[in-house]
């Protein structure tokens, strides 16, 4: 048995051998599950899992919510951090804790006080970018029992708000939920002692276990997820969307990536039926890039990475959960 695997190859091979347990461990397998009209039970079995795993984090949280007061959680773009934190919040709530949510976006630092990148625009994703003191001062008060004012930034001024309104006290059974960037960075909470901190990483981990692309890409399927949820949210164009994901990714790198090991806990937000989905609603997206347009290589390299994989039908898309992961892309979520 091979020692000292990270967390993330534990989650990744667990992916795997539960792919291989259900008989999916292939695209040439997920595509005949499909052909076989059997897409909403493929559906109910992933949500199932999901479920399952979600649960047994709050669990793992609850027997360490003597000392652990605050949970921290992090992944790269368009893992469904949103999503899963909510759910895991949910399942902390069903034995008996109170989850409570501070978003860290209301811990920059006034606007003139933002460090710039090298092209003189204001990096927000920089550590320097974020009020260290006032966050750890005000976790340490929380973490003590005193009261709060949860600041609320305020992106037109650039300016910190305090709201008499936005008391913050935590109680006996309150667990503290925080989701960011930095969540897993120790520098963000460097006067907090580290037990009374959970943390946990999110990620699409893989799409399916093997050798090929298709098989094995996270970043891929994530710009698929993103594509799919600016265009219909953020109205941020398909062709944007590829043009600005190598600045992404080189936020990923600095911010995200060298503290995943700091996490507890790993959670895969990959589902054997997303690639279907997501090619359902990317490729009529990407095949809208014309070939004049700086973002069509790319453009060109997803319709490749997707064109092995089975769409869904618009009739087994309607029977996703709103409460599943993949709402948070295609829409009607409900959490």
């Amino acid at each position: 048995m091979e020692q000292n695997i990270s967390k993330i190859e534990a989650a990744r091979r667990e992916y795997a051998d539960w792919c291989s347990a259900v008989g999916i461990d292939s695209i040439e397998k997920l595509n005949a599950v499909l052909a076989d009209g059997q897409a909403i039970r493929l559906i109910n079995l992933c949500e199932a899992r999901q479920e399952r795993k979600y649960a047994e984090i709050a669990n793992q949280i609850f027997w360490h919510k003597k000392k652990t007061r605050i949970v921290m959680m992090s992944g790269p773009s368009s893992s469904g951090k949103t999503s899963s934190s909510l759910r895991i919040a949910q399942q902390c709530n069903v034995l008996g804790m109170t989850p409570k949510v501070i978003e860290l976006d209301n811990y920059f630092v006034d606007r003139e006080h933002t460090p710039k990148d090298e092209n003189g625009e204001y990096d927000f994703e920089s550590l320097g970018a974020m009020n260290v003191a006032l966050l750890n001062e005000q976790l340490n008060d929380l973490i003590a029992g005193r009261e709060v004012i949860v600041p609320k930034y305020d992106f037109k001024t650039g300016k910190t708000v305090f709201d008499e309104t936005r008391r913050m006290r935590l109680e006996e059974n309150d667990m503290l939920f925080m989701e960011g960037i930095h969540a897993l960075n120790p520098d963000l909470t460097p006067g907090v002692d580290r037990s009374r901190l959970y943390n946990v990483y999110i990620s699409a981990l893989s799409a399916l276990p093997g050798g090929t692309k298709v098989h094995g890409s996270t970043t891929d399927k994530r710009l698929l997820r993103r594509i799919v949820r600016d265009n219909r949210v953020r109205g941020i164009s398909p062709e944007d969307n590829i043009l600005r994901w190598p600045s992404v990714r080189r936020g990923e790198a600095r911010n995200i990536f060298p503290f995943e090991d700091n996490a507890r806990v790993v959670f895969n937000s990959s589902t054997l039926y997303d690639l279907p989905l997501l090619k359902y609603y990317a490729e009529p997206l990407l095949y809208g890039i014309t070939e004049a347009s700086p973002a069509y290589a790319k453009a060109q390299d997803l319709l490749s990475f997707i064109e092995p994989v089975t769409a869904l039908k618009p009739a087994e898309i309607a029977a996703i959960p709103p409460t599943s992961i993949m709402r948070e892309f295609i829409g009607g979520q409900t959490l």
